[in-house]
């Protein structure tokens, strides 16, 4: 008996392949910056492959980053909306807890920044430069006060809207 299985004649083996389309992110550079780089608007600098807030280096090239180019084109990457009435009895302690998250993970993430904080009819609405500092705040409003969070990732448009409720 033989193992090999026959292909009916006529059809011959699939050559077709599957092409992984490019990611579009204006924001994002489109070649390797020369080093040191630094940003005029921030200060942050492009070092090593990677932006840190280290001292700016003398003959330093300049360069808008990509957080201060969606600050400067009010074009958030991030959402983070707290509805309910805790945030009208506890607007200062809550609007503390998102600024000191933002400054714990700028430390080591320039590019992780808040654009801006709005009250809304919807809520208090933070934008933010990146996709990970909006879920860290709302992990961190959960922690701290409890409530309902929600998380929905567009991956088309790699955004993040995060929904806090209490």
């Amino acid at each position: 008996m033989s193992t090999h299985s026959k292909i009916p004649s006529g059809l011959g083996a699939r050559r077709d392949k599957t092409y992984q389309e490019d990611e579009h992110d204006s924001y994002k550079l489109p070649g390797k910056l020369k080093e040191p780089t630094v940003c005029p608007s921030c200060g942050a600098v492009f070092h090593q492959g990677r932006w840190t807030w280290d001292a700016k280096p003398a003959g330093a090239h300049e360069t808008q980053c990509p957080a201060c180019h969606r600050i400067h084109d009010k074009y958030p990457k991030g959402l983070v909306t707290i509805k309910g009435p805790f945030k009208d009895t506890q607007h200062e302690q809550l609007t503390g807890v998102v600024r000191n998250m933002e400054e714990k993970e700028k430390k080591e993430h320039p590019l992780s920044r808040i654009m801006g904080i709005e009250s809304q009819p919807e809520g208090l609405v933070i934008s933010t430069t990146d996709t990970h500092l909006p879920r860290l705040i709302g992990e961190a409003l959960k922690q701290a006060y409890h409530g309902e969070l929600e998380l929905h990732y567009d991956q088309d448009e790699q955004f993040i809207r995060v929904t806090w409720t209490r």
